[in-house]
């Protein structure tokens, strides 16, 4: 039944929003207090453990809301301000340039998949995504190409990046249950990630069901006139304050991996300075000096560019707060705990098992952390006692959790408002992309279990 109602809800949610154009921030929450009701009907409803009731139905939205925005509220908004303060100056057209320079209108899809692979080592989806965006518009700008030509190379990159490897959260979490070596878990998630990302960032875009689809760019998140050569600002200086919140992110995280845990100033220090947070302040601190008024433009005029960056991202951020609600009230529903329950009996090889767990619960769950970690929870047990080298246990969980990102999924709200899509068209786009990613993630895990004990 609770995947049923699952299914259920979906369902509602696509009605409300492609027969019915309703908003998706309301159409999620109206979905969410549904399905809120019904886990209370049937005292399956929980907050922290314990049984609640209709009362507690506002406290768990707020806390969906709240745990989903909390990071990425302000990394959006400040990335957003970011790209729109240096696009306003020029700088994001520069880089384009420098970059079509460098790999030609037909390699663009190639720098992006560098790009994005490079930088998506260390930072999260959500904060290599507002980085990368504004170069993305840019160069589709200035090339003419489809929008997708153009961000969905990036897009899948950062996918494969953020779900397959440590440091990311999702990983990282599973190498602990399993005891894995995150050095050596990075290290062979790199052998599968790298070819399949790549590849399939180019297959992906040439399907005739994506050619199809041709969105124009979100209104606001780009400087509305280009600019001639005299006006642009250096190439050395566009490339450095774009390159900031990485150097800041990367190197402190690169740094923490290498001399462990501590309680010394310097690793709080690192802590700090590598928070994406405190990376994206600094950087967009550092862009409002060197494009406003070294740049000849002033403090009023940097003003309005943040101002309109920010307000172009307003109903993002609010759709991708309900994806959150929708996650927590499914979790509070007891769906986790049901399919934990239901798939501990299951006979089959850990590494599939671990894997077939995990996307289980992102299709009813939409959130990868929950998705691994209770994947993990399931078959750590097996690890020992099956001999399979605990750092494919952790690649295969994790790639299970980036299967079939759709309605329920936070970050599919977030691809599909950037790219300025409609739900049916995100779903064929990003949930087919993430699905086949996974499939050919575990297909990579269990090739390397031939060669790896």
């Amino acid at each position: 039944m609770p995947l049923v109602v699952v299914g259920l809800s979906v369902i509602v949610l696509l009605v409300l929003m492609m027969k019915f154009k309703l908003n998706g921030f309301i159409s999620l929450l109206v979905v969410s207090v549904l399905v809120a009701f019904w886990a209370v009907a049937t005292g399956s409803f929980s907050v922290d453990g314990q049984s609640a009731g209709l009362g507690s139905i506002p406290e768990v939205i707020k806390d969906g809301i709240g745990s989903q925005m909390g990071g990425t509220a302000i990394v959006v908004g400040l990335g957003a301000m970011i790209g729109r303060v240096m696009g306003d100056a020029g700088a994001a057209q520069r880089i384009a340039g420098k970059i079509l320079g460098v790999f030609g209108e037909r390699g663009v899809q190639w720098a992006m998949i560098v790009s994005a692979m490079l930088i998506g080592v260390t930072m999260f989806y959500e904060v290599a995504f507002v980085i990368l965006v504004p170069v993305a518009f840019t160069l589709v700008r200035a090339t003419k190409v489809n929008l997708l030509w153009v961000g969905l190379p990036m897009s899948i990159s950062l996918s494969t990046m953020h779900s397959f490897l440590p440091p990311h959260p999702g990983p990282t979490a599973v190498a602990g249950l399993y005891e894995a070596s995150v050095g050596l878990t990075l290290a062979y998630g790199l052998l599968v990630a790298v070819p399949v990302g790549a590849a399939l960032a180019m297959i992906w875009p040439r399907l005739p069901f994506v050619r199809r689809i041709n969105p124009t760019m979100p209104q606001g998140v780009l400087a509305e006139r280009e600019f001639a050569e005299s006006e642009l600002p250096s190439g050395i200086l566009s490339f450095l304050v774009a390159a900031l919140p990485i150097i800041f992110i990367a190197g402190s995280e690169i740094t923490l991996m290498s001399i462990g845990e501590s309680e010394g100033l310097g690793y709080q220090a690192l802590k700090f300075i590598g928070s994406p947070e405190i990376a994206l302040l600094a950087a967009l601190i550092v862009a409002t000096i060197a494009f406003g008024p070294m740049h000849g433009r002033t403090m009023s005029q940097v003003g309005k560019s943040m101002s309109e960056g920010a307000r172009a991202m307003a109903m993002i951020m609010l759709v991708i707060g309900a994806g959150g609600v929708f996650k927590e009230v499914l979790v509070s529903a007891g769906i986790s705990d049901y399919i934990a329950q239901a798939a501990g009996s299951w006979n089959l090889n850990p590494i599939i098992l671990a894997w077939l767990i995990a996307v289980i619960l992102r299709i009813a769950l939409g959130s990868a952390t929950v998705a691994v970690s209770t994947a993990a929870g399931i078959a750590a047990p097996l690890v020992a006692a099956s001999g399979i080298s605990p750092e494919l246990m952790v690649l295969a969980t994790s790639c299970g959790s980036l299967a079939f990102s759709h309605v329920n999924d936070p970050g599919f709200w977030m691809f599909k408002e950037y790219f300025n899509l409609n739900v049916g068209q995100a779903l064929a786009v990003r949930t087919s992309y993430t699905t086949v990613l996974s499939v050919l993630g575990l297909g990579g895990v269990l090739l390397l279990s031939l060669f790896i004990g």
